[in-house]
């Protein structure tokens, strides 16, 4: 792919990352096994739809932070926000359906979990996730963290975690701890997707290039130094600025980028809607019990106008 022939294989697989994301199955896969019978012998065995939403999980998060999606964010904002969009839409909420609700109800009346329910309650979930990713795409914020690997780091975690207390109100995995019944689920990803619109408004309709970090051959240097081994300097020796690897000039990129985090934003929560949409339905019409009869067949009489019509007539 264009642009990726001029970097290495440690530089496009991120190894250490694919690392942490071996680790991190292995210690699902041990702790729901193993650890299972060890620690927790009257938990139930997981399903192999929860392992295979785990699993999608730890693909999706290796996709958008390891795999060479990563390194073309650093040159092409499209990129960047696809990764974002992997991240937090895609690979949060499947990491959280992955976990087994023993594993919760464990660690869910710890005095140290308190701060952690007050994040899940609905209206803290609603506001912290969609404040720090807006925050995050205001030009100088985004350029200095950027620019500062420590700050960048902490940052993407906190985007995570607060992803995790996003997500938790919607797909919770304690229904006696289920905060949001009914409609109110369907409101509150009508509400995420409100508070998501100003920053996507402001990256698409632009009518200037916002990010230092893809326009500014220094600042973008440092950034792509970062997920390099050789570093800035390798960068700046090398490359004249990102316009040496962007497929499109810079304002174009900016745009498609909204756009891409938009849909499938929106695609997401459409997909959470259904979901919810069937849960509440189920509530609401559960299925009848043997020998009763469903309001919504036809009556035998129907079935008896029927076959008179259908009759030959003499």
């Amino acid at each position: 792919m264009y642009g990726l022939a001029d970097f290495g294989f440690a530089a496009k697989w991120s190894p250490y990352f694919a690392a942490f994301v071996l680790l991190a199955g292995a210690a699902y896969f041990w702790l729901i096994g193993p650890g299972r019978k060890r620690w927790f012998p009257e938990a139930a065995p997981v399903s192999t739809r929860k392992k295979l939403w785990f699993v999608g999980g730890l693909a999706a998060l290796y996709a958008a932070f390891g795999s060479p999606i990563d390194l073309m964010g650093h040159y092409m904002f499209t990129f960047h926000m696809l990764s974002m969009a992997l991240g937090y839409m895609a690979a949060a909420p499947m990491l959280l359906v992955g976990v087994p609700d023993w594993l919760f109800r464990r660690f869910a009346d710890v005095p140290a979990a308190r701060l952690v329910r007050w994040a899940v309650h609905p209206f803290p979930a609603l506001v912290l996730f969609n404040l720090l990713f807006s925050l995050y795409h205001f030009p100088k914020v985004h350029d200095y963290i950027m620019t500062h690997y420590a700050v960048h780091v902490l940052y993407y975690v906190a985007l995570m975690v607060t992803a995790w207390t996003m997500w938790y109100p919607v797909l919770c995995p304690l229904p006696e701890r289920d905060r949001l019944l009914g409609l109110r689920k369907m409101f509150y990803l009508f509400g995420n997707s409100l508070l998501l619109m100003p920053a996507c408004a402001l990256i698409i309709f632009s009518n200037t290039p916002m990010y230092g970090t893809y326009n500014d051959p220094l600042q973008w240097a440092v950034a792509m130094g970062f997920c390099i081994p050789q570093g800035a300097q390798f960068v700046l020796e090398n490359f004249p600025g990102p316009h040496a690897l962007q497929w499109t000039d810079a304002l174009t990129d900016q745009r498609t980028g909204g756009l891409v985090m938009k849909m499938i934003q929106e695609a997401v929560y459409g997909g959470a809607l259904v979901y919810v949409f069937r849960q509440w339905y189920r509530t609401e019409n559960p299925k009848r019990r043997d020998g009763e009869r469903d309001p919504l067949e036809p009556t035998p009489a129907y079935y008896e106008m029927v076959r008179a019509r259908a009759e030959p007539q003499h």
